[in-house]
Parts: C-alpha cells; structure tokens; sequence
C-alpha cells in the first residue's frame, strides 16, 4: 500500500458558491465523525456491560448476549472507516481497536490444526493466558498480571509483528468465539462459556481468560473515549479539518473515502479473500459478521459524501454536505457519485441478505462457489466504479492528484499468493 500524496489547485472554495460553504461542510464532517465515534462508544460500553454478567455468571445465554453486544458495537465504528486515510490521528490510531488479521494463539488456546509455530511470528503460540511469563528475543516478559497497560504497551504488535493483536475489535471477537474450525463450511467458533466458568472451567486459566476479556474491553473503551475527545470542540482532530487551507481538508474527506473504497475495502479486504478462497482473509472472521462490517464501511462512504448518519437512537444527523458542493460544481458529476454509492450499497446489501439466509461471507469466497463468488465480485466491482466516480468529483471540484490507497489485489493480482 502506499499513502496519499495530494497536491491541490483550481478554484477557492471558501465563497457562497451554493447553500453549503466550504467550512460549513468541513464543521459538519467533524460534527459526523464525534456522532459515529460517540455511538461506537455507546455500544462498547453496553458491550462491556454484557461482558461482565458473563464473567459473573458464565451461562449459555450470557455469552450470546454479550456476542450480541459485540456485533451491536461493530454496526457505528465500522461507519466511522471513511475517516482514516485522509485524517493522520485516526489512521495512526485505528490499529489499535482495529487490526486484522491476528495470531490468535498469542492470546489463547488454539486447535491441533493452528499449529505451533511461524517463520515470521515466534510468538505465534505463545499463549498469554495460559502462561504467566513470554521470552521475546532473549527477554523475559512478565505477564502475571493481566492489564490494559500489559496488552497496548507490551503485547500488541509486539516483537514488531503486525499479527500479534491483542487489542481491540478482533481480540474480543477471539475471546467471545474462539476459533472457527470450519473452513468455507457452515459455522462460526463455537467457544463454549465455561470457558469463563471458574468452578467448571472447559480449558483451564478461566480466571487469566476473564481478566484479559475484561481488560481488552476497557481499553477499547478507552480508545473510544480519546477519540471522542478529538473530535468534540476543541479536540485536535477536529481543528485539522476546520483550520487552515480548506481546499486541503476537503481533499482529505475525498482521500478517505477512495482509499476505503479501492485499496482497503475493494482490494485488501474483499478482492484478496476471492483471489486465494481463503476465511482466513475474512475481516471478522470468528464471528461470521463480515458481511455487515463490509456493508457499514460503504454505508459510511455515503454517509460522509452526503453528510448524513443515522444514529443508534434512531435520529438522523445531516448537514452540509461534500455532495452540495460537487453538485454546485457540476450536477451530473454528483448524480453519478450517488448513483454509484446507492449501487455499492445494493450490492452489500445482497452479501448481507445471502448471509442472513444462512451462507455466512466465508462461504461466499470458498472454491468452487460460483454463486458466492460472483456476489462478492459484484461487490467488488461496485467499489471499483465508485472510486472512479469519486476520481471523477475530485476533478470537478479542482482538487487534483489525490492517489487513493491501493492494493496488490486489485492492482497486480499476479503477485498475490
């Protein structure tokens, strides 16, 4: 992948050239990004409020709720995806709540099948949980105590390798499933909830097993609260979209929503999956929610573009908008961006509808499903059209030389393996 590069020339923007300003649009795009971060923090919260009745009473259905609270949680934070990129603090930030894929065995326990060891990860089975110390290159890691300090200042992406994820999204995702066992078959992980249960506990350490459940969530929680903060009046986040040369901050909403469109969410996440017929390429892969956090990443490009979100209370959210001023700019360009972002979201939404009929995303990409294949294509190809059609708003509104992130997938499919 590579980073934006933007150089910027053609007409100023900050004059009445329609209802919405240049620096109306801009205040409104950081009102949206406090909004979508206020409500994934919301669910976090309710996440880890379901998490500790589980812990306290490890049941059956304690553990669906609180899986349920997790894909809740996942509905407004994967919304918030078109705000990296473009926006430096974000993107820097992301990989703590989000990173992908992840080495599950660092964390816990794993089947016979994981294996126990990795060229490129010596801590591929390390297994915190079930032990109390780690050696990493020569060195003792004491880890006795497990704490949100210990997993973001020591353990994520520790040894400098990006697959030791112990925050965030996917390590909780990890601990409320566990693995999943099938394949491209039927079936997300299947972690029983005595796992939790320390007068019955299925695979030992339960109590070790409760306390990273409990500090991984409180530290999302606490990522999401800074990044409220940077949002909200004052925050440094919302200062570097509001003050300075608008042109530029305008281009960084365009930079966020190409890079998600093409290189991310077409290309890393979606087309990479389709070349290899790999569920390890599956974005929440222990789960089987991929379909719905593919869905909430394009959904939050149209969200940006037009400047509307529905909350999680029910209440839209809309103001001045990106699409004001392409359309003011030139109608027939803005018409076919949002004809693109609704045809995009068609194409989500039958992923989303297949999935709810019971062929969950991993089966989708597996070999041999020529009908899961060509959906997931369809998608694909959709986000491909609509990158172009955001190329296409880039020039009429003068903003020029915004390289979108790309992906080998997409670009040079002959290199992936």
């Amino acid at each position: 992948m590579y980073k934006a590069v933007i150089l910027i020339v053609g007409m100023a923007l900050s004059g009445p050239l329609c209802a919405a300003t240049a620096e109306s649009v801009l205040v409104h795009y950081a009102d949206l990004a406090h909004a979508m971060y206020s409500d994934a923090l919301q669910r976090a919260q309710t996440l880890r409020d379901k998490s500790e009745l589980l812990l306290a009473e490890p049941t059956e259905a304690n553990l669906a709720a609180a899986r349920a609270a997790w894909v809740a949680a996942r509905h407004p934070y994967q919304q918030t995806e078109a705000y990296r990129f473009g926006n430096k603090i974000v993107d820097e930030w992301e990989g703590k709540v989000n990173a992908w894929p992840l080495d599950e065995g660092l964390i816990d326990y794993t089947a016979a099948g994981y294996g126990s060891e990795s060229d490129e990860n010596p801590l591929y089975s390390a297994n915190v949980i079930a032990n109390k110390t780690l050696t990493v290159g020569g060195r003792t890691v004491d880890a006795a105590q497990i704490t949100p300090a210990l997993l973001a200042e020591t353990l994520h992406e520790i040894d400098e390798v990006e697959t030791n994820v112990a925050t965030g999204y996917h390590a909780i995702e990890f601990l409320l499933w566990g693995q999943d066992l099938n394949g491209t078959g039927p079936g997300a992980g299947a972690r029983p909830a005595s796992d939790y249960d320390t007068a019955n506990c299925s695979w030992g350490n339960c109590d070790r097993r409760a306390a990273y459940l409990k500090a991984v969530t409180d530290l999302l929680i606490g990522d999401l609260q800074w990044m409220v903060g940077q949002w909200a009046a004052g925050g440094a986040a919302r200062a570097a979209v509001t003050e300075g040369d608008q042109r530029k901050n305008l281009a960084v909403i365009f930079t966020g929503m190409g890079s998600l469109s093409y290189g991310e969410l077409a290309g890393e996440r979606m087309k990479l999956g389709l070349l290899l017929h790999d569920p390890e390429e599956e974005h929440d892969c222990f789960s089987d929610n991929t379909h719905w956090s593919h869905f909430n990443d394009a959904l939050g490009i149209r969200n940006v573009y037009t400047g509307s979100y529905r909350r999680v209370d029910g209440s839209l959210l809309s103001g001045p908008s990106l699409s004001d001023l392409v359309a003011a700019a030139d109608a027939d360009t803005d018409r076919n961006l949002r004809e693109h972002l609704d045809a995009t979201l068609a194409a989500m939404q039958v992923i989303v509808d297949t999935a709810l009929d019971g062929e969950a995303y991993d089966q989708m990409i597996g070999e041999g499903n020529a009908s899961g294949n060509a959906k997931v294509k369809a998608a694909v190809d959709a986000l491909v059209a609509q990158t172009r059609a955001i190329e296409r708003a880039v020039t009429a509104m003068g903003l020029e030389s915004i390289a979108f992130e790309g992906s080998d997938s997409l670009d040079a499919p002959q290199n992936v393996n």
